[in-house]
């Protein structure tokens, strides 16, 4: 593990309350020290906006971990994921947050907005397949670095479950044969692609150390 990680804990750079609660969990697991961005004491700023409007996972993430190392001087761990479903061409997508197009929600009422635009999208259609997919970033001041997963699974008409966040109680999970609403944090870890993302980012980091 490079010399900033070991001296300095990584700072979680999400706003997201659902990813810090999945991520912390990961990383205190393994020993690895992190913050967020509310520990680090970095308030919110327009400048974040602007950040996140590639066309690709991969550059969304690390733009969002390059930015956030730059403003607080800490290795920065960042992730973009999203929803694609086949019937729709893969919408949607990298805009998954902001599908909706209600720039004045934020949390739960932003998930209900996106999950509404998400039925309309796939009323009567037949084909639900869909999965999930999430790139994590990592900029520390060296070279940068990322790792991706994904979890297939299909779309369904009636939400289940109230834990997870985002599309989580509409995607019906291939391997779990349950929504993400309906899984617990442990089982969700082991087959989400945010899961599958970090755990890869962390194996590394750890075989490092």
């Amino acid at each position: 593990m490079s010399g900033l990680i070991v001296s300095r804990p990584l700072l979680l750079a999400t706003r997201s309350p659902g990813k810090l609660r999945e991520l912390r969990p990961m990383f205190a697991a393994a020993g690895i020290p992190v913050v967020g961005l509310a520990d680090a004491g970095i308030p919110p700023s327009p400048d974040e906006d602007a950040v996140e409007v590639f066309s690709t996972f991969e550059e969304n993430a690390l733009a969002k971990a390059r930015y956030f190392r730059e403003v607080s001087g800490l290795p920065a761990v960042a992730d973009d994921s999203g929803l694609v479903v086949d019937a729709l061409g893969g919408a949607p997508g990298v805009r998954s947050r902001r599908w909706s197009g209600r720039a004045d929600l934020t949390g739960e009422a932003l998930d209900a907005a996106n999950n509404a635009a998400l039925c309309a999208a796939v009323a009567g259609v037949a084909d639900r397949t869909a999965r999930y997919v999430c790139v994590a970033a990592l900029s520390d001041g060296g070279a940068d670095r990322m790792w991706r997963g994904e979890t297939a699974g299909r779309i369904i008409d009636v939400p289940r479950g109230d834990d997870g966040f985002g599309y989580d109680p509409y995607f019906l999970s291939d391997e779990l044969g349950m929504t993400f609403g309906e899984a617990s944090r442990e089982a969700k870890e082991r087959v989400s692609h945010r899961g599958r993302a970090f755990a890869a980012m962390i194996g590394e980091l750890r075989d490092e150390g």
